[in-house]
């Protein structure tokens, strides 16, 4: 996934997460509104961010590191509610 066409493609068949569509249009035009004729660093920042999310949401073992997070997370929180 190298092009704006290419990520809007994934994100239109459900690849990434739930709200992205909409927001990397919106990401997009706020960065193309920012972006000087001659430097578009914003633009491609956001095309390797959900090219990254995309990617992410595809990875088999992303949802078994949610799931690890959360419990670490819950375990810490009973620690912390049993002191």
């Amino acid at each position: 996934m190298k092009t704006i066409g290419d990520i809007r493609a994934a994100l239109r068949s459900g690849h990434g997460f739930p709200g992205d569509r909409e927001s990397f249009e919106a990401d997009l035009q706020r960065a193309l509104e920012a972006s000087s004729e001659t430097d578009f660093n914003a633009v491609a920042a956001v095309i390797v961010d959900y090219r990254g999310r995309i990617r992410l949401y595809q990875d088999p073992d992303f949802d078994i590191a949610v799931q690890e997070g959360i419990d670490l997370t819950a375990r810490l929180k009973q620690e912390e509610q049993g002191r």
